[in-house]
């Protein structure tokens, strides 16, 4: 195992804003260890609107300076004391929790799982946060069931795509939503149904014509403040809206009484509200995997970004300019 350095690469925020609080240092203190702890030495890193939420203030971080990412797959270089689950210097990881957005990161050995064989590199990273949240929304807020109609909104997004991959092997009717032709063609590749071009379609007509005019029975919405209303409307009695992001904006306060008309449930999970002991993270972690094996889901790449091109993979993410997942190197 090469020696550890002291400093690195890392990207760092001391206060909220646009992409022009993001800074590229290359002088880093490497984190120390302590009891439960891995030392990940990050290949690649994984982006997700949920570190938007953070740059921007929409979520608060804890301090400042605050490491963003939350997702990477590297080599362990180094473990603590206590309570590894059998991690060791020189496996390959892929782990969740803080910290991310650097060369080196300190991670609970709870949050980290071996990289499955017959996994190719960069994949786990593509594929772990967006993959398990999907696969967590499907199982725990809204239990899908062969022959259910689903609608997918922004159907050819990170999260999107792995909903449509999971959906379509429980065997799911899905609906998705996307804005341009690219998108269409990319959501039904990936198993969708049919695919709304909202940009020329009225999804509320469409998802009615499908439906026999009963609407779905739920809405997976990542997007927010833009699509809430519409998400209510394209309902069937009894159907589930989970509301999962933000993308567009933080959905506005709602009025409990119009869940009354067609006795709809509305829900707002994070995944990490899912994974908050070992047994579940390791747990959908390695389902996850497996379908992911299993089914050869397609973890689609946008693009990998130089660590020091961050503010630009941020900028493209909120632009929607993206399908697919971000990644950076934090070597470069």
């Amino acid at each position: 195992m090469a020696s550890i350095p002291s400093t690195m690469k890392a990207v760092i925020i001391n206060k909220t804003g646009g992409t022009e609080v993001l800074e590229h240092k290359t002088d880093m203190p490497v984190p120390a260890l302590v009891d439960g702890q891995l030392l990940v030495k990050n290949d690649y890193l994984g982006v997700n609107f949920i570190d938007t939420y953070f740059r921007t203030g929409l979520y608060p971080a804890p301090q400042f300076p605050y490491i963003l990412g939350r997702e990477a797959e590297g080599t362990v270089v180094k473990t603590g004391g206590g309570e590894t689950y059998g991690l060791k210097e020189g496996d390959k990881v892929v782990w969740m929790a803080e910290g991310a957005y650097a060369e080196y990161s300190s991670v609970p050995a709870s949050q980290a799982v071996k990289v499955p064989e017959g996994l190719p590199p960069k994949v786990a990273a593509a594929a772990l946060l967006q993959g398990v949240t999907a696969l967590s929304l499907i199982r725990e807020a809204y239990h899908v069931e062969k022959g259910d109609w689903v609608l997918v909104h922004a159907a050819a997004g990170g999260t999107g795509l792995w909903l449509v991959q999971l959906l379509k092997a429980v065997g799911a009717n899905t609906i998705g939503t996307a804005s341009t032709q690219e998108k269409v063609d990319l959501a039904v590749a990936a198993g969708a149904r049919h695919v709304v071009n909202y940009s020329r379609e009225d999804v509320k007509a469409k998802v009615l014509e499908l439906t026999g005019g009963k609407g779905v029975a739920a809405v997976f919405d990542g997007v927010g403040k833009s699509t809430f209303d519409l998400s209510l409307d394209c309902l069937a009695r009894k159907g589930s809206l989970i509301s999962f992001g933000n993308a567009s904006g933080a959905v506005p306060p709602v009025t409990i009484a119009r869940l009354s008309a067609k006795n709809v449930r509305l829900m707002r999970p994070t995944v990490m509200g899912y994974i908050v002991t070992r047994d579940e993270f390791e747990g959908y972690a390695n389902e996850f995997f497996h379908l992911v094996l299993q089914h050869k889901m397609d973890a689609r790449i946008h693009d990998v970004y130089p660590l020091s091109e961050v503010a630009r993979a941020h900028r493209d993410l909120e632009g929607r300019k993206t399908t697919g997942k971000l990644l950076l190197d934090p070597s470069k």
